[in-house]
């Protein structure tokens, strides 16, 4: 591990001799890694540490050399003997539903096949979030397969007294897909899912829904690495609501929408290697949490004093502070929250544990993680990404238990 200050300063000379031989700028190759230009130049500089290995080899990768030719205490990784199988994706009925039009017979028409009942579709929404805090997806996405274009056709033919009523069921439903998407890895989809979901809410006359709508957009981008369309988005929408809603009496549901976009914010500048811009961003996060005062779920959004939390500690693993990630998240009663949030926190606590290299610790954190969410373990990057380095770490002292957890994610290395 690179500790002392001599050891970051000439890992950071390596980084650097290695990018010149690339002929590379430090912009081009930070723009190709998906970090910002000022990140490697602290890293060139031995400022910036590098201590998590998902982070080294995405860096190896972008100097085109090996993980250990970068650091030569990296594990290493024998080279596999057959292409990684591709990962069944239960959100394949789901991402036909947004490919193209919807209703095209509508835009035809303009008449309706039948009338949709309201009371419903409601219900049916309601069953769609359920599905998606529990990472439910195959389930999920066979639902929406009918349901999107119901209230499609429901929000474009019913009558005006309704019609508000069916765009704001619509775009919480695109919300739900948008999230679905982004933890499955298919962040294209969400981005997608999240324009839909923007639209029909500005037609649903309720603006708060547009804010959380951007906030599953902003999470999309971060999917994709696109961190600059990620801060402008989520910039652009926390500013509007600061001006907007600027005295102490703020409801609850503007409250919990500024919030979450304060922790996709922190998690932004994490990724940027922006460890300022990220503890930054939890303070205001922390702020607006007190000002609720309990922990609630408008939007979906599960904001709260315990949810800020949760977040500070995926901020910590990102930063590679897993002492801190385990001295806070260690701590937490997620009991209230859903099975999605309770998962990510363990999850979460396993990576940390990983950066430490205890085995043991890392894997009981993942096994409750999957015990909880099988999908979320399963088909995370994260957690494939961790469960890989620990059987590297281990080795042939690798515990039984590893290795199926290893098989049944498809995370040998």
């Amino acid at each position: 591990m690179v500790v002392t200050p001599e050891e970051r300063r000439a890992f950071g000379a390596r980084v650097a001799g290695l990018r010149e031989q690339r002929g590379l700028t430090q912009k081009q190759l930070a723009a190709e890694i998906g970090r910002t230009a000022s990140w490697l130049s602290q890293v060139e500089r031995g400022i910036q540490p590098v201590n998590r290995i998902d982070v080294l080899r995405l860096l190896a990768d972008g100097l085109g050399v090996s993980v250990q030719e970068l650091r030569a205490d990296a594990p290493a990784q024998a080279p596999a003997e057959e292409p990684e199988a591709e990962l069944p994706n239960d959100l394949d009925q789901a991402r036909l539903v947004i490919s193209g039009h919807p209703v095209p017979e509508v835009v035809l028409s303009g008449t309706s096949t039948g009338t949709a009942d309201v009371e419903e579709i409601q219900q049916a929404v309601d069953r769609v979030w359920e599905l998606t805090h529990a990472n439910e997806f195959a389930e999920l996405s066979s639902m929406l397969g009918p349901l999107v274009p119901r209230i499609e056709r429901a929000a474009r033919t019913a009558t005006a007294a309704e019609r508000a009523r069916f765009w704001g069921l619509l775009s919480r439903t695109y919300q739900a897909l948008a999230a679905a998407f982004v933890r499955q890895d298919e962040a294209d989809a969400s981005w997608v899912a999240a324009d839909r979901a923007i639209r029909a809410a500005e037609e649903s006359g309720n603006t708060l829904d547009v804010f959380a709508s951007v906030f599953r957009l902003a999470q999309a981008f971060v999917r994709l690495k696109h961190l600059d369309q990620a801060e402008h988005a989520a910039t652009t929408a926390l500013n509007a609501l600061h001006r907007h809603y600027d005295d102490a009496d703020t409801e609850a549901e503007a409250l919990s929408v500024m919030g979450a976009l304060h922790l996709v914010l922190a998690l932004i500048h994490a990724r940027a290697g922006d460890r300022s811009g990220a503890r930054q961003e939890m303070e205001h996060a922390r702020g607006v949490a007190a000002r609720m005062g309990e922990d609630r779920n408008d939007f979906n959004l599960e904001f709260g004093p315990t949810n800020v939390e949760i977040q500070a500690v995926s901020i910590a693993v990102e930063l590679g502070d897993a002492g801190e990630a385990i001295e806070v998240g260690t701590q937490l009663d997620t009991s209230t929250l859903s099975i999605e949030r309770r998962a990510r926190l363990h999850m979460d606590l396993g990576r940390a544990y990983a950066q430490r290299r205890q085995v043991g610790e890392a894997l009981g954190a993942l096994l409750e993680a999957e015990s909880l969410s099988p999908d979320l373990i399963h088909t995370h990057v994260a957690a494939r990404e961790t469960i890989r380095d620990l059987l590297l770490f281990a080795g042939r002292t690798a515990p039984p238990e590893l290795k199926e957890l290893a098989d049944r994610a498809d995370a040998r290395p």
